[in-house]
């Protein structure tokens, strides 16, 4: 079993403070793959001084610096990518095919997108032409704490580590404690890239541990967090009494609303499948389809069908499938979600509560869709982060938007339809921080976030830099 209770602090790594061990569990066996430490605040104070002492000199660095810090950590990254793929497949149960070449490949992508934005980031400039001696000037934050979650792992670390390196802030890395083994094969990398001591860090730690104590420390200017929406709340209570900036990505329950005029085989096909993508685990997963009514009763056994064919099998498994749940805590979440929708009503089509057969171990979930959901029932209105999918008919365009947007999330929205007048129209309306129509993927380098209660500010490109930043106008007379 691996021992990995040490942090990485001021450009090494050391010893917790106060050991306090916590078990890393493989959830395709429920064995222990390795041992961390939870950290105190003790551990907090030495990494946060570390980032402080770096900013001195790392926030005031050249743009060119900077892009050579992010490019040399790319290289390091490339390097070890089927790594990072075994270690998130074994962590948080992504399958190693998933894992290789979506979950690892993320980071990357995103470190070489921040590279490309940075070279092209303005940080300097007039206010505008007809005032002269007026500049605004973009400078960091400053010491940002980072807390990021179990579900993509590294493409959360690498947005915000990435944004924050490019915009000159020094950071303390807190990752989730059930999936920690990624962030620090990570810091590995930042080890190897030849990044300053102390302008990155890591202590690993629980939300009401190393989470709490990083969100209202003195030193530490800016929180930039991913996970649910009642963390989120948390965080930002725990910022307030300090004033600090708070970047949130918070959770959603994303609408995918399918016309009649699309091709309705193959964009129910794909709505499923993205829900059952990450056995459902991510917080943009189009889990709540809405389909015109005259196509409800074909959509509903497209949907059934997609999730029959659906595989479930161990992570360590080459193939397409999906792969366990992350945590015992999280299988019985979803099994209870489960429960409640057959109590409320719902009509059940696929899967259901248990494991698929032939598990009788491993967090493993069978791919569910209930159909007949009602507006009011529980799986409609709450993130389930689990392979569970609701169908709800609607009869116009008027109505499906209005049902897209009765929730108090606001991610992100999928549209389906030939119409392209349509789609123009139904997209401005949808209140959301992405829309993806006919299943176009986004890019690296556009910006990931949401509306309402899934949080503010975004991550990702030129956006994700801005979040790092402050604005400073100068206004200047000839001497």
């Amino acid at each position: 079993m691996q021992d990995s209770r040490n942090f990485y602090i001021d450009g090494g790594w050391s010893a917790p403070a106060t050991p306090c061990d916590f078990p890393v569990i493989d959830p395709s066996t429920e064995d222990a793959v390795a041992t961390i430490s939870l950290g105190t605040q003790a551990d907090v104070d030495r990494a946060v001084a570390a980032a402080r002492r770096a900013f001195a000199e790392w926030g005031w660095t050249t743009r060119d610096e900077r892009i050579g810090a992010i490019d040399r950590l790319a290289t390091a990254y490339e390097r070890r990518l089927e790594d990072m793929a075994k270690a998130i497949s074994t962590e948080m149960g992504a399958p190693i095919d998933l894992a290789r070449a979506q979950q690892a490949a993320a980071g990357l992508s995103h470190l070489r997108a921040f590279s490309k934005s940075l070279a092209a980031f303005e940080f300097e400039h007039p206010l505008r032409e007809d005032a002269p001696g007026q500049r605004i000037v973009h400078e960091p934050v400053g010491v940002a704490a980072l807390i990021t979650p179990w579900n993509w792992p590294m493409n959360q670390i690498s947005l915000k580590v990435g944004a924050a390196l490019a915009a000159g802030c020094t950071m303390v890395l807190k990752p989730a404690e059930v999936a920690p083994l990624s962030a620090m094969l990570f810091a590995e990398m930042v080890d190897e890239a030849g990044i300053p001591a102390g302008v990155f860090n890591l202590v690993n730690g629980d939300g009401p541990g190393v989470g709490a104590a990083l969100s209202r420390h003195p030193d530490v200017d800016m929180v930039s967090f991913t996970g649910s929406t009642r963390a989120g709340i948390a965080v930002s209570k725990a910022a307030a009494d300090t004033v600090k900036r708070c970047s949130l990505e918070l959770g959603g329950k994303s609408p995918n609303l399918v016309f009649a005029d699309c091709d309705v085989e193959r964009a129910v096909r794909f709505g499923a499948r993205t829900a059952f993508n990450n056995s459902g685990q991510s917080c943009n997963a189009p889990s709540r389809m809405l389909v015109e009514r005259g196509i409800y009763d074909r959509a509903v056994e497209v949907a059934a069908g997609t999730a029959r064919d659906t595989v479930v099998d161990m992570a360590s498994k080459s193939g397409n499938h999906i792969g366990p749940l992350v945590s015992a805590l999280q299988f019985e979440r979803v099994q209870d979600y489960i429960d409640q929708g057959i109590a409320e009503g719902a009509r059940l089509v696929a899967g259901g509560p248990g494991r698929p057969e032939g598990f009788d171990k491993g967090y493993f979930v069978r791919p569910t869709v209930f159909a007949d959901v009602g507006d009011q029932m529980t799986i409609y209105r709450e993130e389930i982060f689990g392979p569970v999918l609701t169908i709800t008919p609607f009869d116009s365009e008027a109505e499906a938007i209005e049902m897209a947007n009765d929730t108090p999330y606001g991610l992100a929205a999928y549209l389906q339809t030939g119409d392209e007048a349509r789609a123009a129209r139904v997209t401005r309306h949808l209140r959301a921080g992405m829309v993806q129509v006919n299943g176009a993927s986004r890019v690296p380098g556009s910006p990931f976030g949401g509306y309402k209660q899934s949080g503010n500010g975004r991550e990702g490109g030129r956006w994700g830099i801005e979040e790092f930043l402050e604005v400073k106008a100068i206004s200047e007379r000839a001497a």
